[in-house]
């Protein structure tokens, strides 16, 4: 992962010219699942939060890592995807991994 420079952004039009600032949470969550699906290779079930912060965009995406029989036995993720206002990745990690027929997922500081 490179770190993003304060001259990547000019005034001429510097930066990635075939992405248009994120303006919604919808493209975001778009961007953050498109990009986390190519640098992971694994297939992603769907944006799951989207919030603004300070210097772009916080996605939480829902990812398929480990396909089993029956399909209620899935290993899914969390992953956490930091976006630049651009859209593009700036960081990410896995937050949670959990089987998919789970039943306390979403619900914090429970056992």
């Amino acid at each position: 992962m490179s770190a993003r420079r304060a001259d990547d952004d000019t005034e001429n039009g510097g930066g990635r010219s075939d992405r248009s600032r994120c303006r919604t949470a919808a493209e975001a969550a778009a961007a953050a699942i498109a990009q986390l699906a190519d640098l992971t290779s694994k297939d992603t079930e769907g944006a799951t939060s989207a919030e603004p912060i300070e210097d772009g965009w916080l996605v939480e995406v829902e990812v398929l890592e480990d396909r089993r029989i029956p399909s209620s036995a899935d290993m899914l993720a969390l992953y956490e995807v930091e976006l630049d206002p651009e859209g593009s990745l700036v960081a990410y990690r896995r937050t949670r991994r959990y089987s998919r027929g789970s039943t306390d997922i979403g619900v914090r500081g429970t056992s």
